[in-house]
C-alpha cells in the first residue's frame, strides 16, 4: 500500500466551503460534533467525480446496472453477505430510508423500540410518522466497560402489543459497540417470535477498528435476515455524505413494495449522478484508503483514550469496537451532560454532543468526533483539558 496517497495527517481548510460541520460556528471553535470526517475522499473517488464533470451534462439520473454490482460484490467479498439484486432499491440517505421504512411497515401510534442512548434522528423518524418510541436502555457491563443489551428488557418491550418495528443501531452510534452474532440473533428471534420487524442502521459498518468485526444483519439465519431490513451506504465510512445515497436491503417482496412506495410518497427516490458514480467508486476501488483510514482512526482513538487517563482521570472514554465517535462518561464533573457541552463551547471553543442529543439514557456522557487530523484532535483534547480540569479538582 502506498501510504503517501493517503495522508490523513493533511488540513484541507472546510470553512468557507459551505460546510455544516465548520461553516456553522465561528473562527475560534474547533467542531469536533457532527459525524463526518475532516479526510479527503479517497483518490479513486475524487478521479471518478472528476471524470463525470468534464462530461458536463448533468441531468436526471437512470442508476447504472453497475451501481448494483458494486455494492452486491463489496458485501460478498469483504462480509460474506449475499445480496440478491432484486433486494435493492436506493434513496438519497440513510435517514430518508428509514422515515420511509417507518412509513411503510407501521400504522399512526404503533410504538418503535430503540436500544438507548441512539441515533438522534431515530427518534424524529419515529415521531415524524404519527409512532411513538418504547425506549430500552442500553446497560454498561462491568466486565469491559460496553454496553451490552438488555435481553430481558427487549422481550418486554416487543411483546407490547403496539410494538411494531425495532430499529437497530449496527455499529451503535454513539457507543461504539460491533454487536456480535450471539446479540444479533438473540435480539432477532425475540423480534421474530413477536411478529416485531428489524431495521437495522449499518451506515457505519465499515469503520471497524482493526482486530474487531462487524456482523451484517443479513448474515443471519434465513428466518431472522428475512425479517429485517438493512439500510448501508459508503457514505459516513468513505466521507462522502454530501453527495447522497443510499440502498436499503429488503429480501421481503411485499415489504419491498411498500417501502418502494413510501420513498416515491417521500419524493427521495432519485439520487444525482455525482452520487452514482462515488458510490461506484467506493466499492470498486475504495477498500485501500478504507483500510488505512481505520488505522489512522485506531491511532486517534488510542490518543484520545490516553489523554483522558493522562489528564481528565476521573473522566472515563467508553473502549470502541467501530465508529469513530468516542463516548466520554462525564459524571464525575457534577454537571449535566448539556450544560458540560455549553462549557466547552463558551470556555474552550471546542463543539462536542451533549449525550441527551441521544435520549435520556445519554445523560452523563458527551460525544466527540475523532474523525479529523491528529494536530487538530490533540488541539481538541487541550481544549476541553483546560476547561475541565479545574471543574473537577475542585470537585474531588
Amino acid at each position: 500500500m502506498n501510504c503517501e496517497l493517503y495522508n490523513f495527517d493533511k488540513i484541507t481548510e472546510r470553512r468557507g466551503s459551505g460546510c455544516y460541520k465548520w461553516d456553522n460556528v465561528p473562527d475560534d471553535v474547533l467542531p469536533m460534533w457532527v459525524a463526518d470526517m475532516d479526510f479527503e475522499a479517497a483518490p479513486p473517488i475524487k478521479e471518478a467525480l472528476r471524470r463525470r464533470l468534464e462530461h458536463g451534462v448533468f441531468g436526471y439520473e437512470r442508476v447504472p446496472d453497475e451501481y448494483y454490482q458494486a455494492t452486491i460484490d463489496w458485501f460478498a467479498r469483504r462480509h460474506n453477505w449475499r445480496i440478491e439484486r432484486e433486494w435493492m432499491l436506493y434513496t438519497t440517505g440513510v435517514v430518508p430510508a428509514l422515515s420511509a421504512i417507518v412509513r411503510a411497515l407501521t400504522s399512526p401510534g404503533d410504538g418503535v423500540m430503540l436500544l438507548t442512548p441512539v441515533y438522534n434522528c431515530f427518534f424524529t423518524c419515529v415521531t415524524n410518522n404519527g409512532c411513538h418510541t418504547v425506549e430500552v436502555p442500553l446497560v454498561v457491563d462491568n466486565a469491559n466497560g460496553m454496553y451490552r443489551i438488555d435481553i430481558e428488557a427487549v422481550e418486554r418491550a416487543a411483546a407490547l402489543p403496539t410494538t411494531r418495528l425495532l430499529i437497530l443501531c449496527n455499529p451503535h452510534n454513539p457507543g461504539g459497540r460491533l454487536w456480535n452474532r450471539k446479540e444479533l440473533t438473540a435480539i432477532g428471534r425475540i423480534c421474530r417470535r413477536h411478529d416485531v420487524a428489524v431495521v437495522s442502521d449499518e451506515i457505519h459498518c465499515e469503520l471497524a477498528m482493526p482486530g474487531n468485526a462487524y456482523t451484517p444483519y443479513g448474515t443471519l439465519d434465513d428466518d431472522l435476515s428475512t425479517n429485517a431490513v438493512v439500510c448501508c451506504s459508503p457514505s459516513k465510512c468513505f466521507n462522502i455524505a454530501g453527495l447522497q445515497a443510499a440502498d436499503i436491503i429488503v429480501p421481503r417482496a411485499d415489504w419491498r413494495a411498500a417501502i418502494d412506495k413510501a420513498i416515491n410518497i417521500h419524493e427521495t427516490c432519485d439520487i444525482n449522478p455525482f452520487g452514482a458514480e462515488a458510490h461506484i467508486a467506493a466499492y470498486r476501488h475504495g477498500e485501500p484508503w478504507l483500510d488505512e483510514l481505520n488505522h489512522y482512526i485506531k491511532g486517534n482513538y488510542d490518543a484520545l483514550r490516553d489523554h483522558f487517563k493522562r489528564e481528565l482521570t476521573q473522566l472515563t472514554v467508553m473502549p470502541l469496537e467501530g465508529t469513530y465517535l468516542a463516548w466520554v462518561d462525564i459524571r464525575a464533573t457534577g454537571m449535566t451532560s448539556d450544560n458540560v457541552t455549553e462549557l466547552l463551547l463558551e470556555r474552550g471553543r471546542v463543539q462536542v454532543n451533549s449525550g441527551t442529543m441521544y435520549g435520556a439514557a445519554g445523560e452523563g456522557y458527551i460525544r466527540i468526533n475523532m474523525a479529523t487530523q491528529r494536530a487538530r484532535l490533540l488541539d481538541g483534547l487541550n481544549r476541553i483539558t483546560s476547561t475541565l480540569s479545574g471543574l473537577l479538582n475542585s470537585a474531588t
